[in-house]
């Protein structure tokens, strides 16, 4: 299982080191950058799990990072856990208007950072924490890379099994082709988009069972999602 991808955005140089080393003692994958302008650019070149974004910090301010992060398509889902000095109910307030999906205020324990990136990776991308998936009749567990239907365990090559996993951490959403390549095969990736409906066909073909329906819809001129079946 590949590692949880953090951007750590935090102007204070000795708190990001301990963060950057706790965390990957922990088993994550971290870049950190004390820079708001820089942050927006690593996280649209390589979208990362979640966001640990300070609000006072160089460049573009935390709070602006965060709405110029949910504009974007790409990160418009990636969750944020903000950390700030500012204790006063109505800057948590904007803060979460804003798009956080946590709010922690300093000084902090570390260990209930980690805490909490677990928990809300937990909820929205269950596979980054190990966990078993399932979205209908559909179960796959992310440790031991395998998916079955209805009891019975299928055989996926390693794209198919990389599009179901990521179609069922993210049930009943259209991905385009393009947002398919990005996530699958990774940004900046020349293959064709077409190629995109071949994987889309050796993946039906690898999960069809004669008793039940096609989970993956196809949406004409928008692309595809998982449906629970």
């Amino acid at each position: 299982m590949s590692s949880p991808k953090l951007l750590l955005v935090e102007d204070d140089s000795a708190l990001s080191e301990l963060l950057e080393y706790r965390f990957e003692n922990e088993g994550y994958s971290v870049r950190a950058t004390p820079d708001g302008d820089e942050a927006l650019v690593l996280a649209s070149e390589d979208p990362p799990d979640l966001v640990i974004l300070d609000w006072m910090i160089e460049g573009v301010s935390g709070i602006e990072v965060c709405r110029r992060l949910r504009r974007e398509k790409a990160t418009a889902h990636v969750p944020i856990i903000m950390l700030t000095a500012r204790e006063a109910e109505d800057d948590r307030v904007r803060g979460l208007e804003t798009g956080a999906d946590d709010y922690l205020t300093k000084p902090f324990s570390p260990r209930e950072l980690l805490a909490r990136v677990a928990a809300v990776l937990r909820r929205v991308r269950p596979a980054l924490a190990g966990e078993t998936i399932e979205v209908g009749d559909l179960r796959l567990d992310p440790v031991a890379h395998r998916l079955e239907r209805r009891g019975k365990e299928l055989q996926l090559g390693p794209t198919e099994y990389r599009l179901i996993k990521f179609f069922m951490e993210h049930p009943r959403r259209v991905f385009s082709r393009g947002q398919l390549l990005d996530a699958v095969w990774g940004t900046g990736s020349e293959i064709e988009e077409r190629t995109v409906d071949v994987h889309i066909r050796r993946l039906r073909k690898a999960i069809s069972h004669e008793k039940a329906p096609d989970p993956i819809r196809t949406v004409r001129s928008a692309g595809y999602a998982l449906e629970p079946v």
